[in-house]
């Protein structure tokens, strides 16, 4: 869309009274006005539309069980392959059996930055998905694996990803690898980034620049803005704000919680034949649990009229519904805190990391005794409403996932939760912020909260 603004050297974006900061005020922009953003929006959503058929295994193109080891992966040896992961842990986390996503390269998750009247916007994508109803999602500027952006689907070329690869202009504000969803995905990792440019950057129907102001708001809608995108905007530098030293813990009391709990739990991963996973029946539409618990995998057909290519077929992972994401949060020395969960996960590259209070789905645990529930889930089912802070229903990304959706929540609660189990620590935004210039401290789900979270204060 044709913008007319004024150009200025870049400031530090990375102070908390920065740039950062005058974005997230501007809560409106006459780049993309929220009004005009809302009737263009829906016209993507009109437009972008998905026709995804289940179909048998037998019927996928390119895509074929091994033999051997039954794993489910595709001809060219690229995008990903679900296999079979046996984890053994210690106890009280136990010991099971699951399929796995397996993908070995690292996506780019990256949003674009440039500066209208003074004040920065970031290039958002209305991203068409198979797996996500409604389809269309907001999300960064560039969402793809080195499969996507490297051709090897022989598809269309992924706009402005030239600004993400080498070599590449413009300033980097965010470069981090960040941890997938570590249930579903073995040691999955992609690179978040955020890139400042100074140039002109040619429009496109399907992207629009938005205030990390609007972005916020957006947070607040059911299914509007993509997980990815809120990851990567938790990662930016000085969106949190200071804590002005009233934290509860300091930040080395906050990482050494996490590495008691790496350094308690003895949990080996191995990969074993997908045919042989114990629990699990291979059927000719999915492989899926008789109970129906956790997750099944299924086939698919889909057609886009909007997408790098146009008709393929693959497999998705669709989790059970009515998945549960939720912060608890207090004010502590008039400082708001959030409750940090360090979470064992199966896929997890380094045993641990640090997840929301809880995160389940509840009915996989309705049949468990009351010491295998998830801890506070009582706590957070009996919240009354005028403490929760925040409640939106976000969707995992649609290209891996089908009908993913998951209740994100941000509850206050008072001094009942003062002392808290040792695999749980309170935290301030502002430490968060830290944690997120390296990677593997926040899961995804976390991260996705923790920029919820910027928007409530």
């Amino acid at each position: 869309m044709p913008i007319s603004s004024t150009e200025s050297a870049p400031a530090d974006l990375a102070g908390p009274y920065g740039r950062i900061a005058a974005s997230a005020r501007a809560a409106d922009s006459p780049v993309m006005p929220n009004a005009r953003f809302d009737a263009w929006f829906a016209g993507r959503r009109r437009r972008g539309v998905f026709q995804v058929t289940r179909i048998p295994f037998a019927r996928l193109s390119n895509w074929s069980f091994d033999p051997t080891t039954g794993a489910l992966a595709h001809d060219s040896g690229r995008f990903f392959s679900v296999e079979g992961l046996r984890v053994e842990a210690d106890d009280p986390i136990g010991s099971w059996e699951q399929p796995i996503l397996v993908q070995r390269e690292i996506g780019i998750l990256g949003i674009l930055v440039r500066e209208f009247d003074g004040v920065p916007h970031f290039l958002m994508q209305a991203k068409l998905e198979p797996g996500n109803t409604g389809a269309v999602r907001l999300s960064p500027t560039v969402q793809a694996t080195r499969s996507n952006y490297t051709g090897v689907h022989r598809g269309r070329t992924i706009p402005y990803i030239e600004h993400f690869v080498e070599p590449r202009g413009g300033r980097l504000l965010v470069d981090s690898l960040q941890s997938e969803r570590s249930a579903w995905f073995l040691r999955k990792r992609n690179r978040h980034m955020v890139v400042e440019t100074l140039d002109a950057v040619p429009d496109h129907e399907d992207f629009c620049w938005l205030t990390l102001g609007q972005l916020r708001a957006l947070m607040h809608r059911d299914n509007v803005l993509s997980m990815e995108a809120c990851s990567v905007l938790a990662c930016l530098p000085g969106a949190a704000g200071p804590d002005d030293g009233r934290a509860l813990h300091r930040l080395e009391e906050v990482t050494s919680r996490l590495c008691e709990i790496k350094a308690r739990y003895e949990v080996a991963q191995h990969r074993v034949p997908l045919r042989d996973t114990a629990s699990w029946r291979r059927l000719d539409d999915e492989i899926s649990r008789p109970d129906g618990k956790y997750f099944k995998v299924i086939a698919a057909e889909v057609h886009a009229d909007s997408r790098e290519i146009l008709h393929w077929s693959q497999p998705l992972l669709a989790p059970a519904p009515g998945g549960h994401a939720v912060l608890l949060t207090r004010r502590i020395h008039g400082v708001r805190h959030v409750l940090l969960h360090a979470r064992v996960e199966a896929g997890a590259l380094d045993v641990a990391e640090f997840g929301p209070t809880l995160q389940c789905t509840p009915d996989n645990y309705r049949d468990a005794p009351a010491g295998r529930r998830p801890r506070f889930l009582d706590h957070v089912t009996s919240a009354p409403s005028p403490r929760v802070l925040y409640d939106a229903v976000l969707s995992e990304e649609g290209a891996r996932f089908h009908h993913a959706e998951v209740r994100y929540r941000i509850i206050e609660t008072g001094d009942e939760l003062a002392d808290v189990p040792d695999e749980f620590v309170w935290v301030t935004a502002a430490q968060i912020g830290r944690l997120l210039r390296h990677g593997y401290y926040l899961n995804m789900q976390a991260r996705t909260l923790v920029a919820v979270l910027h928007s409530l204060d």
